[in-house]
């Protein structure tokens, strides 16, 4: 992998923690999950997991948190139901286009993301994303 797409791949990583919370989602600990497919890689990438303690102004305000990096903004957003869809564009290192749609609960998530990288020669990149609540936060 290029130099160029580890901004990219960084940026993606760190996307769930601060994209998924959504009404009806609780506050707590929870560990999370990242599939990852970019076509024209040697190997398939190793899935990654991380914890994030969702704080309750976290799970309260859903758009607030999804654009929470300076250079990202929010172009779409919408939400059904259990569902969640929006759409993102970040400049700088991890300049690119983001789509994702998450369907949620109270304990659990899904997530399909989608990102065209205006680095690593458009690159695009998938990601599956599940989350679960797994205690309070320490």
């Amino acid at each position: 992998m290029k130099m160029k797409t580890l901004p990219v791949v960084l940026v993606l990583v760190s996307l769930p923690s601060v994209s998924l919370a959504a009404n009806g989602m609780r506050e707590g600990l929870w560990e999370i999950t990242t599939r990852m497919e970019m076509p024209g890689m040697p190997m398939e990438m190793p899935p990654t997991t991380m914890t994030h303690c969702y704080t309750r102004e976290e799970v309260k305000d859903q758009k607030k948190v999804i654009s929470s990096d300076k250079n990202c903004s929010v172009t779409e957003f919408k939400t059904s139901g259990s569902k969640v869809s929006w759409k993102m564009k970040c400049t700088g290192e991890s300049a690119g286009t983001f789509s994702g749609e998450t369907k949620f609960g109270t304990d659990s998530y899904v997530s399909d993301m989608k990102m065209q990288s205006a680095e690593a020669n458009g690159m695009p990149v998938s990601m599956n994303v599940k989350g679960k609540r797994v205690g309070s936060c320490p």
